[in-house]
């Protein structure tokens, strides 16, 4: 990490998109069925980092079983 730099507690779509590789509507669709939390500041839709990691967790636990 470089000196002087903050690490991210949330993220916009775009860059929770970015940060999965899972898509705009995807993302969107889980949020709408409770799967995935996010939270509305302003005009803004964030994803808390803790939160997009629980669902891929999740996500994953779900895969194995």
């Amino acid at each position: 990490m470089q000196p002087n730099a903050i690490e991210k507690i949330s993220y916009g779509i775009d860059e929770a998109v970015k940060a999965t590789g899972l898509g705009r509507t995807f993302l969107y669709e889980r949020m709408a069925s409770g799967e995935l939390k996010s939270i509305k500041v302003g005009g803004r839709r964030l994803i808390r980092v803790a939160d997009l990691m629980d669902f891929l967790q999740n996500a994953a636990n779900q895969r194995i079983s």
